[in-house]
């Protein structure tokens, strides 16, 4: 059985445009094309350390043709990364640290179910460590109301 949610999703309006979008994030991270892997920020609690991303993930991303032919599914490593690149806007953007962050570790991780084109993956994250120069986050990725991964990632100010 896959453990509670970082927060109550039904408190959110996922509806709602995001108050980051790509271009948004795009400020902050600085992968592109196919390795942009975040497209937007629903909500976040500065305070409490709390924050909801998602991905929208397209016919089109370039892991559909070889991962897997006739069932596309999308790759582990990149729902890793796409949680990677949370943690990282999370401390660039709303705790204003400067530079570089750059991934530094998965200490945990569990893929639960699949995510397939046409899905949007929902990012929860909670930062749990923050120093000068090293943070982590527990990251969740939910579709459809049903957690589909959970890891804990670690980044540094390179």
């Amino acid at each position: 059985m896959p453990p509670l949610l970082l927060f109550d999703l039904t408190q959110i309006d996922l509806t709602a445009e995001p108050i980051f979008d790509k271009e948004s994030i795009g400020e902050e991270n600085p992968q592109r094309f196919e390795m942009q892997q975040l497209d937007g920020i629903l909500w976040y609690n500065k305070e409490k350390f709390l924050i909801l991303g998602y991905k929208d993930v397209g016919a089109d991303e370039f892991w559909v043709r070889g991962h897997i032919p006739g069932r596309p599914l999308m790759p582990g490593v990149i729902m890793i990364e796409s949680a990677a690149q949370l943690l990282s806007f999370f401390v660039k953007r709303v705790y204003e640290v400067e530079g570089f962050i750059g991934f530094t570790g998965i200490d945990s991780a569990k893929f639960r179910s699949v995510v397939e084109p046409g899905q949007r993956l929902y990012l929860l994250g909670h930062l749990t460590k923050v120093t000068t120069r090293k943070y982590s986050a527990d990251i969740q990725g939910v579709v459809d109301g049903t957690m589909v991964f959970e890891t804990t990632v670690s980044g540094m100010k390179v």
